[in-house]
């Protein structure tokens, strides 16, 4: 996440910046802790993942493990790479569910061949574009990353990055070498116009390629009604405590709406959304 004091990445190399200080903020700032847990929210959404099916993630840049805890809620099973060891302290404090590695995203993924259904990673991979080290080349290590990651999921599956790039040449340097490794996809910006609430997410597609999803927030002025009055109904479960009950009516919306933000096909809404039926006699 940015700091006031500029840019975590040029102030120290992620391994000393995350010190314990820095760790304890991760289970204490209650601001960090939603904000984490929101952003992954919207990359497994972005992940397409099938319904209702537990799946084998990897979460790269896992931190205290707080985008872990949303992907155990999901019902998933994970593993969780970072260089920290302070936050990686604090993640096995928290007794976080998945399994926890200390590495090096830039040297490369350790992981065989098809391991893994999808892969999310929030606010890591920036890190890379910043030679710490006379040895650390920027593209050489995006590349070493992007292809080794390739190589460990599984045909078909889905990589996420939300990411702070710095500028657009940047952004067209993390794109070009995840490119260069086999990945197709490209950039979801949510809120595009919005200073404080606008994200971007790095959608990658392993071996088969997919639709670009849509960002929140960039829908056209011409879209339909239906979609306009859906995006307004949406504001009523995000002031809901807790999850709607299964089957019932902003349950279903719910659900459509995740698989809109998915880029699948779904019918429009009407007035009979979620209507039960009388029974038939």
């Amino acid at each position: 996440m940015a700091s006031r004091g500029g840019r975590p990445e040029h102030r120290a190399p992620p391994e000393m910046f995350y010190n314990v200080d820095e760790a304890k903020k991760y289970t204490q700032n209650t601001r960090m802790i939603t904000i984490q847990a929101h952003m992954s929210e919207r990359a497994v959404e972005l992940l397409n993942l099938p319904e209702d099916q537990p799946c084998f993630l990897l979460d790269v840049g896992c931190g205290s493990g707080l985008s872990g805890d949303y992907l155990s809620e999901e019902g998933h099973h994970w593993v969780g790479v970072d260089i920290s060891p302070a936050m990686l302290d604090v993640a096995l404090e928290r007794e976080v569910e998945g399994d926890l590695i200390l590495g090096d995203m830039g040297a490369g993924m350790p992981f065989r061949p098809g391991s893994f259904d999808g892969c999310i990673s929030i606010s890591a991979l920036q890190w890379l574009c910043n030679a710490d080290k006379k040895s650390h080349h920027p593209p050489k290590r995006l590349y070493t990353f992007f292809s080794s990651l390739y190589a460990c999921l599984a045909r078909g599956a889905r990589a996420v990055f939300q990411l702070y790039p710095e500028n657009s040449e940047q952004m067209d340097l993390i794109s070009a070498q995840a490119m260069k490794a086999g990945f197709t996809g490209g950039v979801v910006v949510d809120y595009p116009n919005s200073n404080k609430a606008k994200k971007f997410f790095l959608c990658l597609f392993a071996g088969v390629p997919g639709k670009l999803p849509l960002g929140l927030g960039s829908q056209q002025e011409d879209e339909t009604k239906n979609q306009v009055q859906f995006t307004n109904a949406r504001l009523r479960f995000k002031n809901m405590k807790g999850k709607s009950v299964k089957g019932s009516r902003d349950w279903i919306l719910e659900k459509k709406e995740r698989r809109r933000r998915q880029g699948r096909m779904v019918r429009s809404d009407t007035k009979y959304t979620g209507r039960k039926r009388k029974t038939q006699f």
